[in-house]
């Protein structure tokens, strides 16, 4: 297992956990890793060389895809098909109060709960949610009549770094407060634990920026986002 260099390991955040905190259920090794199909389909490589991009394929098979997010992505040959490429900000939340919860009953969220979740998430679209994604940290969630509205929880986990994910509201119930009534609960169990919260949002996402930042978080780096398909 690779040990843990501190805030240096944000600047490759995904290696970083799945050489970590998430090794235990990484496929690949040295050069290239990602998490299980059935979980995310994110993984990243140690660098971006040309024998990096073949361990690659030997964990992402034909009709897989794979994400990446980290300072530079790889350039790919022509048996992939890019899906989607853009940039995402990383913010950190160093400030140690704690976030206001909201006067809204909140649910957690377990593997009973993942259509839901993944029904919002198709309504949504925060990033990459599968049927077993919830099984990376914790997840809590609202419900109106019993239908799931809004939910938020944990990712990625290297050191004393964990990622909030997954932030998201279905359309027509935004603009409530239910997405800071989640990040509050979810970063609040952070700072119990004595963990620093962090996340990745788009950089077109201005909305939820403007909002990351009143939270108190604040912009540490930006990423190139690649989302493609091994296609041969």
């Amino acid at each position: 297992m690779t040990s843990f260099d501190g805030e240096r390991a944000l600047d490759n955040p995904i290696w970083s956990c799945l050489t970590t905190r998430h090794a235990h259920i990484a496929s690949g090794g040295a050069l290239a890793r990602r998490y299980p199909a059935s979980i995310s389909p994110i993984g990243a490589l140690a660098d971006n060389g040309p024998e990096h991009v073949a361990a690659l394929e030997s964990v992402v098979e034909a009709g897989d895809d794979f994400a990446v997010f980290a300072p530079s992505v790889p350039a790919l040959p022509a048996n992939w098909e890019t899906l989607f490429e853009s940039r995402l900000l990383q913010m950190i939340r160093s400030d140690r109060s704690p976030l206001p919860e909201g006067d809204v009953e909140v649910s957690s969220l377990g593997a009973a709960d993942v259509p839901d979740m993944l029904a919002l998430v198709e309504l949504a679209k925060p990033g990459p949610f599968r049927a077993r994604t919830v099984e990376l940290g914790t997840y809590v969630g609202i419900r109106d009549g019993g239908r799931l509205i809004a939910m938020a929880g944990e990712r990625l986990w290297l050191g004393n770094f964990h990622e909030v994910s997954a932030i998201c509201t279905h359309p027509n119930r935004q603009g409530r407060g239910y997405a800071r009534a989640l990040t509050g609960r979810v970063v609040n169990r952070m700072l119990r634990a004595d963990e620093t919260p962090m996340l990745h949002v788009e950089w077109t996402n201005t909305r939820a920026i403007d909002m990351y930042r009143a939270l108190g978080f604040a912009v540490r780096s930006e990423f190139a986002l690649l989302h493609a398909k091994r296609i041969g």
